[in-house]
């Protein structure tokens, strides 16, 4: 079965975090942690002449997506200045296909007026010659921000986490915690989790690995867990599971739940593999948590949680596995009642029961699209799907879902978008898009 849209054919291929006011899109994952905005209606069509409400150019480059607290819009670049110097040597073990360090680079904290696209302000936290390069297709601010209205955490790695006053771009503080050392010399991305009065950093690399918790106010360290891991770049999530909170990370070794108070491990499981990129989704209704991975065997694992304790790995808590079109760089939508997981570098969506892991139809095939690394997003019965050439394919949710739209700006898209009130708000490598139906 086919269905045709504009250039673009979609066929049938045979074979929650936390409580935050759901208006607001303050974590790279959305309100719910989760990749669904519950209150958005943002368009369904675009094009550089049609619905955009406005465009702002970018000081630089940046993965990281875009977070929106009411009428502001915190982001996060990367720029090389000064005199270019001779590029030094790429030591990491494995390197390949990297960029050479060859200059001093800028990194930046920024705030745009979602009505007009202004710039706030324009911070610059850090000027340093980085310690690596990053894999050619990456950048050195790909972790997302975060905010809780009051507070903007920008976290750049190995060049460090910084809390910055929301309204002014003040620092308030920053912690440096070092030089990473990652697989490959492939640059870093996992984005920090707030919950409560903490913000939790992970830091797993080819060296020391750990996850911090550090007081939001202060930066003052409240605990580091020593981490048994290598180099992965999935995010940490807080969840509530039956009134405890858990922070969640997912890696090579095990998925992880740590107790926020001090760091205690509450549950573990095995089954991933290497190289973790995408981060996990649950939902609280089922007390169901999902992980997966794509790297060098394919794997996602849904975990029951409620009461889980110790380590789950081979158990009856594992509900359901999937060991083929699992993703790699996109993390998995969770929305209603279904998980929504692009294939490893393919442009072929899967929808599953998150309850059964089985799938009531599909999987599909987009055609048009193959090079996906920002994570689908879903308001309003839509589901919001952006390719690196600038293309986002805008599909209905629920049983055979069907383009409703086909879209392309003239950038490319690698951060994941975000959904507020009736704006989406695509961070390009060129400008910052507010898409607005006019």
């Amino acid at each position: 079965m086919k269905f045709l849209f504009p250039a673009i054919a979609i066929a049938l291929f045979s074979i929650g975090v936390s409580s935050a006011d759901p208006s607001n899109w303050s974590h790279w994952r959305g309100p719910l942690g989760t990749g669904e905005s519950p209150d958005a209606t943002p368009p369904i069509e675009w094009s550089e002449d049609k619905n955009v409400h406005w465009r702002t150019q970018l000081p630089g480059l940046g993965h990281s997506s875009p977070v929106v607290w009411e009428n502001t819009i915190f982001l996060t670049a990367s720029l090389p200045v000064g005199e270019p110097f001779e590029p030094k040597p790429d030591l990491a073990l494995g390197a390949h296909n990297n960029n050479l360090v060859s200059s001093k680079w800028r990194f930046v904290v920024m705030a745009v007026d979602r009505a007009n696209g202004k710039v706030l302000w324009e911070k610059t936290v850090r000027e340093r010659i980085p310690n690596e390069g990053g894999h050619e297709t990456g950048t050195l601010a790909s972790a997302s921000p975060i905010t809780d209205g009051e507070r903007v955490y920008a976290f750049f790695g190995s060049h460090g986490l910084y809390c910055l006053e929301a309204k002014s771009g003040e620092v308030l503080w920053n912690v440096d915690f070092g030089d990473m050392q990652t697989k490959h010399g492939h640059g870093e991305g996992s984005s920090p989790v707030l919950s409560g009065d903490g913000v939790y950093v992970v830091w797993d690399h080819e060296g020391l690995s750990f996850l911090a918790a550090l007081d939001k106010r202060t930066g003052k360290k409240l605990w580091r867990q020593p981490r048994n891991e290598r180099t992965s770049w999935s995010s940490p999530i807080s969840i509530d599971v039956n009134g405890s909170e858990q922070i969640v990370v997912a890696a090579t070794e095990r998925i992880r739940a740590y107790r926020p108070t001090d760091g205690e491990v509450i549950w573990e499981c095995g089954g991933l593999s290497d190289n973790v990129v995408a981060t996990p989704v649950y939902s609280a209704e089922d007390n169901i948590l999902l992980a997966t991975s794509s790297y060098n065997f394919q794997s996602m694992l849904a975990l029951n949680l409620a009461g889980a304790s110790g380590d789950l790995s081979g158990s009856d808590r594992i509900l359901w596995t999937q060991k083929k079109r699992t993703p790699y760089i996109p993390s998995p939508l969770f929305y209603q009642g279904h998980v929504y997981f692009l294939g490893h570098y393919q442009g072929v969506l899967s929808r599953v029961d998150i309850t059964n892991g089985k799938a009531p139809s599909g999987p599909f095939r987009i055609d048009g699209i193959y090079e996906i690394y920002a994570s689908p997003v879903a308001a309003n019965k839509h589901i919001y799907i952006v390719d690196r050439s600038g293309i986002t394919v805008v599909l209905s949710e629920g049983g055979i879902p069907e383009p409703v739209g086909v879209n392309q700006l003239d950038d490319r898209f690698s951060a994941t978008p975000a959904l507020v009130g009736k704006d989406l708000i695509l961070r390009g490598e060129k400008y910052l898009y507010c898409i607005r139906e006019k």
